[in-house]
């Protein structure tokens, strides 16, 4: 058997070398990228009120895709601010977020592809009143069932004041109410007016709820109601409705959101159907992050 030369056995040797070096620098070079990730410094979702609908099914997700993330539970306000502290230092950071938001318009996000569709897809907000409304106070049954908008009107109104703390909700409402005589003329069209009835309505602090009741308050005033908002919680406002303890809400984000109060007092109140469609919800993060499904979130 004749042997190699010398040189030539240098040269395999050689080459071997470089294969392996230059493997374990790919290695390397995997290893410091995945520790770079901006998913793998994620260790938590930043979320909202805890027994919201949203919350529900959040954990729902983390349990489905096994996310080794701790759901916290926080409130919108809290949940806007951590979001525009790691926006500001350009850190990764998860939150429940829903479209109509202004922070859309504030700022670059995206939602997370949720591949298994736990979070749920489209979702349309609904006007809902208590029983015997439409009988005992036509004129706002009629108004609160004509009450229809879009998205953009909705975003339009939370950027006036959720962009400038010195605007408080009311006043972006009244902006917007000069801004779109036609709609308000569509959805007044045929109503009597009355004389200094009081109606009640409920809404939860959440940007988009006051958006739209700031705004049907303003139009029942113009009827002649005399209209007094009370800030409930999303479940506490259903058991209020149900009972006749106020007249009317246009708050419940279905048919996830708000899902599990709805199956508990359907049976109870009115539903007038969707004052917005189109609407979402689900996990969002800043566009600057590197991950685009919750697939990318670290696992179990």
């Amino acid at each position: 058997m004749t042997s190699l030369p010398k040189k030539w056995i240098t040269f395999i040797g050689i080459s071997i070398l470089l294969v392996l070096v230059g493997c374990q620098g790919e290695s390397d070079d995997e290893n410091a990228k995945k520790e770079n990730n901006d998913a793998a410094k994620i260790t938590e979702i930043v979320g909202i009120e805890p027994g919201s609908g949203t919350m529900n099914i959040a954990q729902d997700t983390v349990d489905e895709y096994n996310l080794d993330l701790e759901l916290t539970p926080s409130s919108e306000p809290a949940m806007v601010t951590e979001l525009q502290n790691a926006i500001e230092n350009e850190e990764p950071i998860v939150v429940t977020l829903w479209q109509p938001h202004w922070m859309f318009s504030e700022y670059d996000l995206k939602f997370l592809e949720d591949p298994k569709e736990t979070l749920g897809a489209s979702e349309n907000i609904h006007t809902m009143v208590r029983q015997g409304l439409k009988d005992e106070q036509p004129s706002a049954y009629q108004l609160l069932d004509n009450f229809h908008w879009e998205v953009e009107d909705m975003n339009e109104v939370m950027a006036k004041f959720g962009q400038d703390e010195d605007v408080e909700p009311r006043e972006a409402a009244e902006e917007w109410i000069e801004d779109n005589p036609d709609k308000i003329e569509s959805w007044t069209e045929g109503i009597e007016p009355v004389d200094n009835e009081t109606i009640e309505l409920a809404y939860v602090n959440w940007d988009t709820e006051l958006s739209s009741t700031n705004v049907v308050a303003l139009v029942l005033e113009e009827l002649g109601y005399n209209v007094e908002l009370t800030p409930l919680d999303m479940g506490i406002a259903f058991e209020s409705l149900s009972e006749g303890e106020v007249d009317g809400m246009l708050i419940a984000w279905l048919p996830v959101g708000a899902a599990s109060y709805y199956e508990q007092y359907k049976d109870e109140i009115d539903d007038l159907g969707p004052n917005l469609e189109g609407a979402q919800q689900g996990f969002v993060v800043p566009e600057y992050m590197d991950i685009d499904s919750i697939e990318d979130l670290p696992t179990k």
